[in-house]
């Protein structure tokens, strides 16, 4: 099994699981790989260092104690800001009813005490959004990665 490091086009890194390069390669030509968090298809591989168990070449080191742990800051922000962007999605999508295509409709009913009031998400066109801004039913834009609606395989 060889794991890959992944980008998109966006600049979003990810890892890729595959049996051989080949596997890999046929993927990529058959547009099976997007990107976990943009949905992109335009994906390249990174270069990445194999890892080398040379036995001998330095002493082992005793673990580490509890309070001597590595410091959390190694990992790039954007790596940082892109998992907390996938919780923060993963979160909304874990605590609001999905209402398809009707978002607009229901907004409107939770807004104007026709339903009950609770977190809703859903899909309107850019006219919709901008009528319930207009009568004052805050909403807001959230693009979700392909991977977060429907189950992981």
């Amino acid at each position: 099994m060889k794991v890959l490091d992944l980008r998109c086009t966006h600049g979003h890194r990810f890892e890729g699981w595959f049996a051989s390069d080949a596997d890999l390669q046929s993927q990529m030509d058959r547009g099976l790989l997007e990107c976990p968090v943009c949905a992109d298809k335009a994906i390249t591989r990174l270069p990445s260092a194999p890892r080398l168990n040379v036995s001998g070449a330095r002493e082992p080191q005793p673990p580490a104690k509890p309070a001597e742990k590595a410091p959390q800051g190694d990992q790039p922000i954007e790596m940082t800001m892109q998992a907390a962007w996938l919780r923060a999605v993963q979160h909304v999508m874990n605590n609001t009813d999905d209402v398809g295509d009707k978002f607009a409709e229901e907004a409107r009913k939770i807004h104007y005490g026709e339903a009950d009031e609770r977190a809703i998400r859903g899909r309107a066109t850019p006219d919709e959004a901008e009528a319930l801004r207009d009568e004052g039913i805050d909403v807001m834009s959230l693009p979700v990665p392909a991977a977060l609606k429907g189950p992981v395989q």
